[in-house]
């Protein structure tokens, strides 16, 4: 059963975006080849001037496969990819990555049937601080993203069912607290992008910026060998009750043909300027670092 659905304002005055380009050349810069090198979930470790450090999760089922990797990205340009060790029972389809908000070297992981995990990162060395589980939605759900945002002291979660084709994708927000790995009741409504429009899964990440954008990455996935495609969108807004007011027409901010975006994560104040991660199967993984043309992002 689903969640009771929010209304859906009949207009939104969203901050305009422009549309993505890369730092240099084509930007993608891989971090592994063949199915198991992809990156389903992303989060910045830490960020000095043109250095990037990010933790990438790997949505990989199989014992021995890798979970998680630390990349350091230079201009632009992956520099180290390093293995992290999972402690314990390794997760399955890990699918959306979220630093805590201040608390450094902690963050949430998501898999896709809704098991989260309370992670600490020192350096390489992760430790699991507790487990959850996202509140019951529908039996078909089956979860590609999950963003924390503190709003007036309460923090909130967002996550969605990635959706597929005629069926659309449904966001869902509710108050969390990481202390006690709980949600209050959740808000839910459906939600579809307008393109890609063939094999598409309308939500495979999320993130919020600082002033409450909603923004979601959809991508279309017609098998291992692609062709992919993927866009990236302004969606909505976190309001201060913890529910998401979605425009009725969302604002294209990026277009990725060639590549499946499954992780997204802010790199400036504004999210002007992110760092992607794809899971392109067969062709394998890759980062991007993109900017809108507004020098403040840049």
């Amino acid at each position: 059963m689903k969640f009771a659905s929010l209304a859906i304002l009949p207009a939104l005055t969203l901050p305009l975006f422009l549309p993505s380009a890369a730092l240099a050349g084509d930007g993608w810069e891989s971090i592994g080849t063949g199915m198991t090198s992809g990156a389903s979930g992303i989060a910045v470790l830490d960020k000095d001037g043109d250095r990037v450090d990010a933790l990438v999760l790997r949505d990989n089922k199989k014992s021995g496969e890798n979970r998680a990797v630390r990349v350091r990205l230079d201009r632009g340009e992956v520099s180290k990819v390093d293995k992290i060790d999972w402690p314990g029972e390794l997760p399955v389809d890990l699918e959306a990555a979220e630093a805590v908000p201040g608390k450094s070297g902690e963050f949430i992981a998501l898999a896709s049937d809704g098991k989260g995990f309370h992670l600490d990162l020192k350096d390489r060395r992760l430790k699991i601080l507790g487990t959850f589980r996202v509140p019951k939605g529908d039996p078909d759900d089956n979860y590609e993203g999950f963003a924390l945002k503190k709003v007036n002291d309460r923090l909130f979660a967002v996550w969605a069912d990635r959706g597929q084709d005629a069926r659309p994708a449904t966001l869902y927000s509710a108050e969390f607290s990481v202390s006690k790995l709980s949600f209050k009741k959740p808000k839910s409504q459906p939600f579809r992008v307008p393109y890609p429009t063939a094999n598409v899964r309308h939500t495979s990440d999320v993130e919020i910026t600082a002033d409450g954008q909603v923004l979601i990455s959809a991508a279309s996935d017609p098998g291992d060998d692609g062709p992919f495609d993927s866009a990236v969108y302004a969606a909505g807004v976190l309001r201060s009750d913890g529910s998401i007011a979605l425009s009725p027409a969302p604002a294209k901010i990026g277009d990725f043909p060639g590549h499946k975006i499954e992780a997204m994560t802010c790199l400036s104040r504004s999210c002007g300027t992110l760092l992607y991660g794809t899971d392109d199967e067969a062709a394998g993984g890759r980062l991007r670092i993109a900017t809108s043309d507004d020098p403040e992002d840049q």
